[in-house]
């Protein structure tokens, strides 16, 4: 039904777990004009038994499919995902494990985030608690992982025409939008182009 209103030109998908990411979904947002090719998939965890300890719905084969099913009808799409390191139990072989599952998918990039504790769930009661010095190093390994994913999937688009939807910062004279896949595009600032879509 949002696909039919008219006067609004782009609709983007927040959050949307993988399990819930069906072929019918990502088959209609390929096919639409204004749901962009831009995915935001929690991943969590590229472990199978730290997505267990979390109660996570799904495995990361499933994820893996979900990423494969988006490049196949939309190879330009933008995937991000959202991944904890230092929950609890996630020893270094769990991490390398993950970490060996994310540079083999073809994401864009990635959200990291640091466990914490938080009272009352089940989490705070589990064994294994990781070291802060530890979750840092984590932290810092996944964000070199995702830049990296992010400079390639930039230049993967290099020389490609999108159309930017320019906002209405003026940051030192210049001015910033994102084409449909997510790519942050700026420009020298123009009031003139504000809220518009322009070929880039």
């Amino acid at each position: 039904a949002l696909d039919e209103v008219e006067g609004i030109s782009r609709f983007r998908i927040s959050s949307i777990e993988p399990d819930l990411l069906d072929d019918e979904i990502i088959g209609f947002v390929a096919g639409s004009s204004k749901f962009l090719p831009h995915f935001h998939i929690p991943l969590q965890s590229g472990s199978n038994k730290i997505l267990k300890d979390m109660h996570r719905k799904y495995s990361r084969e499933l994820y893996a499919s979900r990423v494969k099913k988006i490049r196949e009808l939309m190879p330009d799409a933008c995937i991000a995902a959202d991944v904890i390191v230092g929950f609890p139990g996630e020893t270094d072989e769990n991490f390398d494990d993950a970490c060996s599952f994310i540079h083999g998918l073809e994401i864009s990039y990635m959200h990291v985030f640091t466990y914490s504790k938080r009272n009352n769930t089940l989490a705070a009661t589990m064994e294994g608690v990781v070291q802060d010095k530890v979750k840092k190093q984590r932290s810092d390994l996944l964000h070199t992982i995702s830049d990296q994913k992010k400079k390639m999937f930039y230049h993967q688009n290099r020389g490609r025409e999108v159309s930017v939807l320019f906002e209405s910062d003026n940051s030192q004279g210049f001015m910033h939008g994102f084409s449909e896949n997510y790519i942050k595009v700026k420009t020298v600032y123009n009031p003139e182009l504000v809220n518009r879509v322009v070929k880039v």
